[in-house]
């Protein structure tokens, strides 16, 4: 079982390590029944995932992609007529 791996048992008995140890070191990942169930992450670490440092127009202005002939994007659309719906 990997370091950052707890038990429900374990991490509730331990519960102030487990927080220490999400927001000192990696997330913290806890099972349940032998499953993964939720995962312990600091709040800067969360902050984050909901707020991203830039937004997605951004993102793929900043993509290694943009300007590269060698292997340019092509978009085309399909010719295909919608299928038939019954209302």
């Amino acid at each position: 079982m990997r370091k950052n791996t707890w038990q429900l048992q374990e991490a509730k008995s331990k519960f102030s390590q487990l927080i220490d140890k999400a927001m000192h070191d990696t997330p913290q990942f806890v099972t349940k029944h032998g499953k993964q169930a939720v995962v312990v992450l600091s709040y800067e670490t969360y902050q984050t995932f909901v707020h991203p440092s830039n937004n997605l127009v951004e993102f793929f202005a900043s993509s290694p992609l943009v300007g590269d002939s060698e292997k340019p994007l092509t978009f085309e659309r399909e010719k295909d007529h919608p299928r038939p719906i019954d209302l």
